[in-house]
């Protein structure tokens, strides 16, 4: 199921146990998400009103959100008008994809304030308004929309608030048993599309299993529509399915019955578990855009510096050329034509061996022959220097790669740290007050023989985790020649068995996690070191074995602690 009417109707009743709560905190973690942290029946819950154009959804939440530095403006409204706000009621426009929470509040003068947010969760037309109840104007909104975008309606702050368009549609939580007997009587044939054109709010996997239950009972429509609706509230079971789609529903879906399935207590959790991964990818994507390109471009960079340098060590190598030809013209002056371009000459290197020097027409014959003289000292003194600048410039190289792999695989929460690393290490300015954030720590993970597994997500913890957290005994892996992360196994003798999980991890925390075969090295930690000046998360070893894996996802699920 979507998060359809249907849903949303289930939903409402769900978030039924926040009325009378008051708000104490508003955050906006992301452009499109607002969380509300309501107290109500003694216990602080966290209300996530998303207006995401994939995953547009309300829900109570347990997961943790990184808040911006600066908070938007409409966050600030919210805050404004809703802080200490005493929920009143949750209402749904029939059937539809709108929820209004209405909440009420004393303002500076002591009036009550009535206020309503609503939230319609139409895919990418979805949004979050504040409005003024007595006076039906918008107060602000999270997406602020012209005529010249949408001509049926505009959403902008002071405007009066136009509800979207009514589908004329039968709301099945509301129409007479009569009426929907007669309408279902009446469909030329029993289909999920069908079934859609005539009732409010059913989304096209509800509408489809409706018509798998009215299709295999068709004497009965009238009580197999009732036990559906009944099943919502007295067989209430939120499920996850797997398949080539994953759905989720808030009852077991005959028509997905062969798929595999996990259920969960209330619908909140579900979503929690069906949306987390989903959206926390896509708020890396965007979040870490800017730091990919950035990274991406300062690679680029190195990449064509590496490209020069590694040509001008092959071309020193031709230094002592240069030196004999400027030797050659300043020995046979004399022989050298003024304005010529080029010129043989006896080479006394090399006899019955006469050597062609081309020349600059504009020079003299002596200013050739310095000119000469000068390219081969500045290959010679390049020479110094060229070995060091290309090692420099790998180790930077090796650096950039290794970051990039990190936000392949960051979740929001490592941004922050990232970001961090890379304004420590010059990469990027920091912009405005410089936070004060809690140390980031590695992923716990056990393996199955019980021992404890760390795995570092970013270099600060890399360094962190191997360096400082370790025993010299732990067992220490990391995916050979290849960026990726740093996992600690907390025992000098592990288990075969929890080697290989372990290297599974390393592998895929690394950026070949997609490979058939990763090679991983393992070795104990008092066999690593840091060497002076290095990168952070740059370590070498020796007395390493290696083992090759292929890394799967489910790893993370068996073995996370």
């Amino acid at each position: 199921m979507s998060f359809d009417g249907i849903f949303t109707h289930l939903m409402v009743a769900e978030l039924e146990q926040l009325v009378s709560g008051r708000v104490s905190k508003i955050h906006q973690p992301y452009p499109n998400e607002i969380v509300l942290v309501i107290r109500s029946r003694g216990k602080n819950q966290k209300l996530l009103l998303s207006a995401h154009p994939t995953y547009a959804r309300v829900q109570l939440t347990q997961m943790s959100y990184q808040n911006p530095d600066t908070p938007p403006n409409f966050v600030m409204m919210l805050r404004k008008y809703l802080e200490g706000a005493i929920l009143g009621k949750i209402t749904q426009v029939e059937n539809d994809r709108v929820i209004h929470f209405h909440f009420s509040r004393r303002d500076e003068l002591g009036d009550l304030q009535n206020i309503v947010l609503v939230v319609e969760l139409m895919g990418r037309h979805s949004t979050i308004l504040l409005l003024n109840q007595a006076t039906g104007k918008i107060l602000d909104a999270i997406k602020h929309i012209g005529t010249n975008q949408n001509s049926y309606r505009s959403l902008l702050p002071g405007l009066e608030y136009v509800n979207p368009p009514a589908q004329h549609l039968l709301n099945p939580f509301t129409t007479e048993k009569p009426e929907v007997f007669e309408t279902l009587s009446e469909l030329p044939e029993l289909s999920g599309k069908t079934l859609q054109q005539k009732f409010q709010g059913l989304g096209g996997d509800t509408a489809q299993e409706l018509a798998t239950r009215l299709s295999a009972r068709p004497n009965e429509k009238l009580r197999v529509w009732e036990e559906f609706f009944a099943s919502l509230t007295t067989e209430l079971t939120p499920t996850h399915y797997a398949g080539n789609k994953e759905y989720f529903t808030p009852v077991l879906f005959e028509s997905l019955q062969d798929l595999p399935h996990e259920s969960y207590d209330n619908l909140s959790e579900l979503l929690d578990a069906f949306y987390h991964d989903k959206a926390e990818r896509d708020r890396v994507k965007q979040q870490g855009g800017e730091l990919i390109r950035k990274l991406e471009n300062e690679r680029k960079r190195n990449k064509n510096k590496l490209k020069k340098r590694e040509q001008t060590l092959i071309d020193s190598e031709n230094a002592e050329e240069f030196r004999q030809k400027g030797e050659l013209l300043t020995t046979f002056l004399h022989q050298v034509p003024r304005g010529a371009t080029s010129v043989t000459l006896p080479n006394y290197y090399e006899e019955d061996k006469p050597l062609d020097i081309a020349l600059d027409p504009a020079l003299t014959p002596n200013q050739n022959a310095q000119k000469y003289f000068t390219r081969y000292q500045k290959l010679k003194n390049a020479v110094k220097l060229v070995g060091d600048q290309i090692a420099e410039t790998k180790e930077e190289l090796r650096y950039l790669d290794s970051v990039l792999a990190q936000l392949e695989i960051a979740g929001p929460m490592d941004l922050a740290v990232i970001k961090e690393e890379l304004v420590n290490q010059g990469y990027i300015r920091q912009k405005g007050k410089k936070r004060k954030e809690k140390p980031s720590q590695p992923e716990k993970f056990q393996a199955s023989d019980g021992t404890e597994i760390l795995v570092g997500k970013n270099n600060l913890q890399n360094d962190q985790l191997t360096l400082r957290t370790a025993r010299k005994t732990d067992t220490w892996l990391h995916a050979k020649n290849i960026p990726g992360s740093h996992v600690i196994i907390r025992s000098a003798e592990p288990s075969e068995e929890t080697l290989l999980e372990a290297a599974e991890l390393a592998a895929y925390f690394s950026k070949y996690r997609h490979s058939a075969q990763v090679p991983v090295d393992y070795v104990q930690v008092k066999h690593i070191r840091k060497p002076n000046g290095a990168k952070p998360g740059y370590v070498i070893y020796e007395n390493q074995k290696t083992l090759y894996v292929t890394p799967e996802e489910s790893i993370l699920e068996i073995l996370k602690k």
